[in-house]
């Protein structure tokens, strides 16, 4: 029967596992982000490959590259579809996304600035900006209310506490 399941690659070797499975015509997903412009293995030394146990496990097991199917003594672990779904659903063209301070924020959130020299401004997310991933902010304190233009990395979604 067709599942996913993790393997467990040998080190740095997950973009060649997945290349040869690939090839071969087994579907694999091995989710990517990007970081400091170089493409990195989410999950490094693992990823998932969907094949039909008991049918197919040779032939995943003994693919150069695999150290092995992760699982137990009665065989490999299913991964819920869902599983899959879920970190298919955090990527932007292919790469996860990472949100470094958290949950992103909705229009008209309390947001904090988080780092450059606006670093503990605090004001309400009013709108994205599609250029290099920017957002503006309305800043509003004691006698000065204005609007500040930030990259959205640098900022994170306040929740309030009762």
């Amino acid at each position: 029967m067709e599942n996913w399941f993790v393997l467990n690659t040998r080190p740095k070797k997950e973009f060649q596992v997945e290349k040869l499975f690939k090839e071969g015509g087994i579907k694999v997903y091995a989710p990517k982000y990007k970081f400091e412009e170089r493409i990195k293995p989410f999950f490094p030394g693992y990823e998932f490959i969907y094949f039909d146990y008991p049918l197919q496990y040779r032939l995943v097991k003994f693919t150069r590259g695999v150290k092995k199917v992760v699982g137990n003594s009665e065989g490999p672990i299913p991964v819920p579809e869902m599983v899959i779904e879920e970190i298919q659903a955090r990527e932007i063209n292919g790469l996860i996304e990472l949100n470094k301070y958290g949950q992103e924020p909705d229009l008209n959130d309390e947001i904090e600035v988080m780092e450059g020299p606006f670093k503990g401004l605090r004001g309400l997310f009013k709108k994205e900006l599609s250029e290099n991933d920017r957002v503006l902010i309305l800043l509003n304190y004691v006698s000065y209310q204005g609007q500040l233009i930030i990259e959205k990395k640098k900022i994170k979604k306040v929740f309030k506490t009762i």
